[in-house]
């Protein structure tokens, strides 16, 4: 078995990388936990210098960078540098708020002196998934060792040279040796690291059944786990909705980086005095995107990552079809070199119907019709995930009580569904638990340790 690089827009492999052995596992799992006495016990100040100088070799290598996700995940080109840009502005939020989010908090009780103390808690393992293959990562990293934990990086097998290149951005900045480092392993040998009394922790970014096996491993071992997993994101549009700014808006929610996206807007759900108005002018838009070369800057369509991921989707579409859903637009595999899928509309989905329970996880959109307000919050927390959503309406308060509603762990009025350093980012339900960025994406990792003097 190997992690093998693979351009999907051409098919071209690039390299293999044999996974690693038993004794390599433990050789370098010992010196990443010898790395962390001496790291956290530097100061914020001196570990926030190294990450500035992180986010500075990122900014360097940007060209670089992005070309090296565009032929390894197929992501478009502006797109790649938004992430990489995306990802220095992640380390430098945190070089500059953590010692806030983890400050002494005084409290008053029976003592002479009581306060909370938030430390490091030792090594944590992050699986992390293809589709944003820096961002995910640094979006780990940057809150996990500022708050002076060590950190192992276990990426998905189909990036394993953005895998690599992540951890030469923190060599490059002069990190000492072994403060994060990229492990090639496999899936099955994930289980093995999380039972390791070396790791304290472990996060994962990917599928639901992936998020409950790692959770079960963890709860076994009794370690703290935080899970961002799939989503079916809801973006409900009411009757008062500004329909040209909602279907420019879903159009990129929908089919940026080809629609693998966990936050992507999955299910449109339109009420019926809109629904055919916006469904023309999003059709319209829909079928002006072009797939092509990743990093040619006229392409708006990426690839799929994988062959067997757009033959999986394309399997979902073809069960939708056949349950009475009206393929609107697209729905069919694009012929030739690469993973190319058309981009694609799927009307008329009941409650029947694979695509209303199932996450469709590329450029496929799917309608859901609702008679008004109510029935399309109903549909919208109608489902097993619960990551994040969105609603579009003209009326503030009507928009703020719906997304107080709405059943997820983000929700947007008239704005596409994102993340930002600046606040808490994860889901309810199958979708996971726990919280990336803000202070509660620092404030995971740590021991919150009560202090009592007499």
């Amino acid at each position: 078995m190997a992690y093998i690089s693979c351009n999907p827009a051409t098919d071209e492999e690039h390299s293999r990388y044999t996974l690693w052995t038993a004794q390599e596992i433990e050789s370098n799992l010992s010196k990443v936990s010898a790395a962390y006495k001496p790291w956290s016990s530097l100061s914020f100040e001196d570990r926030a210098s190294f990450m500035r100088k992180a986010a500075s070799e990122l900014r360097q290598q940007k060209s670089e960078l992005s070309r090296l996700v565009c032929e390894e995940m197929g992501k478009l080109i502006g797109e790649a540098e938004a992430e990489v840009e995306k990802s220095a502005l992640g380390l430098e939020f945190y070089a500059d708020h953590a010692a806030e989010f983890l400050q002494d908090e005084s409290i008053k009780s029976d003592a002479s002196l009581s306060f909370v103390s938030y430390q490091s808690m030792g090594t944590v393992l992050a699986i992390m998934p293809w589709n944003f293959p820096l961002w995910q990562v640094f979006r780990f990293a940057a809150p996990a060792l500022m708050a002076g934990n060590t950190a192992i990086l276990k990426h998905a097998s189909n990036v394993p040279r953005c895998a690599i290149a992540i951890e030469n951005i923190f060599i490059r900045a002069g990190f000492p040796e072994n403060c994060f480092r990229t492990f090639i392993i496999s899936s099955s040998q994930v289980k093995g690291l999380i039972d390791d009394r070396r790791v304290h922790a472990v996060t994962i970014t990917g599928s639901t059944p992936a998020g409950k096996s790692v959770a079960s491993n963890a709860g076994n071992a009794l370690k703290k786990s935080v899970l961002e997993l799939g989503g079916s994101d809801p973006f409900v549009v009411l009757e008062d909705a500004n329909l040209d700014k909602a279907v420019d808006i879903g159009v990129k929610s929908r089919y940026m980086n080809c629609g693998q996206s966990c936050i992507a807007a999955k299910r449109f759900i339109l009420v019926d005095k809109i629904a055919d108005e916006f469904l023309d002018k999003f059709k319209n838009a829909v079928e002006n995107l072009s797939f092509g070369n990743p990093l040619d800057k006229n392409t708006t369509l990426a690839p799929m990552a994988r062959r067997d991921l757009r033959e999986e989707l394309h399997d979902q579409v073809l069960r939708c079809i056949a349950h009475k859903a009206e393929a609107v637009t697209g729905c069919k595999v694009v012929e030739g070199p690469g993973a190319f899928y058309e981009p694609s509309i799927i009307d008329n989905i009941d409650s029947d119907n694979p695509a209303y329970h199932e996450e469709l996880f590329g450029p496929v959109a799917t309608i859901i019709r609702a008679k008004n307000e109510d029935e399309a919050l109903r549909i919208a927390n109608d489902t097993e995930f619960g990551l994040g959503g969105s609603v579009w309406t003209n009326d503030f308060e009507r928009g703020k009580n719906f997304a107080l509603q709405l059943e997820c762990g983000n929700a947007f009025v008239n704005g596409m569904v994102k993340s930002d350093p600046r606040l808490p980012f994860g889901g309810m339900k199958t979708s996971g638990y726990g919280r990336e960025l803000s202070r509660h994406g620092i404030q995971e990792f740590v021991n919150v340790k009560t202090i009592w003097v007499a």
